[in-house]
């Protein structure tokens, strides 16, 4: 998974730095060693090929073993991956755990999100609240959870909230022209735009963007703004619900239908899994 090496890099020169000094006099180098992760509690394992990755650069001459795949169902004393090298692979170990532990927790919380979802025109989508510089590796272990990724950035979907609106005059009329404008520099982009009231669902309908954010409201003004949204004659556009959005809600939401229910609390408040690395001598 070399896509993710400047992460990987920098991750491994924040803890060796100039050297591990305690393997370098406490492990008899020139002799091999045997490990195996394995996971202390259920969840969904994620973040193996990082890991190895991990091991590549951190312990070279190592070879890797992978017991299941990404997106694998675990349980307590499941194997995920075995590793055979020099001393260095104790070197490499709290890293490549850091990957695994938080990849895998990312992934169980999407997966438990999805699970509560029962209608199936509605997806669990995670959202910009992640880690700085751990956006790319939490957003492949959101979709390893089964969920579906928001945005990347800033750049590659446009999202008009409440401050932009606000900014650029407040009125539909002002708005229209600016999306107009936006539509013919980049007639690419996806376009969401932020609603916080029925009142504004019916404003912002006919400003043709590709969703319309359900931000905050209650469930009873959400099902009336799903139905005035489906009823439209004009372009459809895709449905998201969010603001806050606990695994309760998520499961009372998806009775809506909306297209999409956002949760932050996927990559932000992911608890990592427990996942231990025991090693032997060969």
């Amino acid at each position: 998974m070399k896509e993710f090496d400047v992460i990987i890099k920098t991750a491994l020169k924040e803890d060796i730095g100039a050297g591990d000094v305690t393997v370098r006099f406490f492990v008899p180098l020139g002799k091999r060693f045997y490990g195996e992760m394995r996971a202390k509690d259920t969840g969904i394992a994620c973040g193996l090929e990082v890991a190895k990755r991990v091991f590549e650069l951190a312990a070279p001459g190592s070879k890797v073993k992978f017991h299941l795949k990404d997106g694998s169902k675990v349980k307590k004393g499941t194997v995920l991956m075995s590793i055979e090298g020099p001393a260095t692979i104790l070197t490499a170990e709290r890293t490549a755990l850091n990957f695994l532990q938080h990849m895998s927790g990312v992934a169980t919380k999407a997966a438990l999100f999805s699970s509560v979802i029962r209608n199936p025109r509605t997806k669990i989508y995670d959202t910009r609240k992640t880690l700085p510089g751990l956006r790319a590796i939490e957003k492949y272990a959101v979709r390893c959870g089964g969920a579906a990724n928001h945005r990347m950035g800033l750049y590659d979907m446009a999202m008009i909230k409440d401050n932009h609106v606000a900014l650029a005059g407040g009125s539909p009329v002002k708005l229209a022209e600016r999306i107009a404008a936006m539509r013919r520099a980049k007639p690419k982009l996806e376009i969401e735009i932020e609603a916080q009231s029925l009142a504004q669902v019916k404003d912002f309908l006919p400003l043709g963007a590709d969703v319309l954010m359900l931000d905050n409201m209650d469930y009873a003004a959400m099902k009336t703004a799903i139905a005035l949204v489906r009823s439209y004659k004009g372009k459809k556009t895709e449905i998201e619900i969010s603001g806050g959005v606990d695994l309760e809600m998520a499961a009372r939401y998806s009775r809506l239908g909306a297209d999409r229910i956002s949760v932050g609390s996927i990559t932000s408040g992911a608890k990592p899994l427990d996942i231990s690395f025991e090693v032997e001598e060969k």
